[in-house]
């Protein structure tokens, strides 16, 4: 079962602080990661796809993500042949699970 995505304020402001989003995608975001919300109430609020209301979420939350990886880590984005992605998978993998035991270890 895949964790829901949740943010507090301070978390949520970093987040968007050097984003350039408009009211309505602030809205939707801080309404799902902060406030616990359901992204279907947005849908029926805005008239909006289920895909729009999830890449609103998704700016919000991978701004967040980038703003808070480990030291000496970089993001980064790759259009690849499907073997090498696999090996980039598997990479991401790896690096997941060592921040994961760095984070415990403190």
């Amino acid at each position: 079962m895949m964790k829901k995505k949740q943010l507090n304020e301070d978390q949520f402001q970093d987040a968007v602080r050097d984003l350039k989003i408009g009211d309505q995608t602030r809205e939707i975001a801080h309404g799902v990661l902060v406030e616990g919300k359901n992204q279907a109430e947005f849908v029926l609020k805005y008239g909006l796809s289920r895909g729009a209301i999830s890449q609103a979420v998704g700016r919000v939350w991978d701004s967040h993500e980038t703003k808070n990886l480990p030291e000496g880590y970089e993001r980064v984005s790759a259009v690849l042949p499907k073997y090498r992605a696999y090996l980039v998978k598997k990479w991401n993998d790896e690096a997941r699970n060592e921040a994961k035991q760095r984070v415990n270890k403190q």
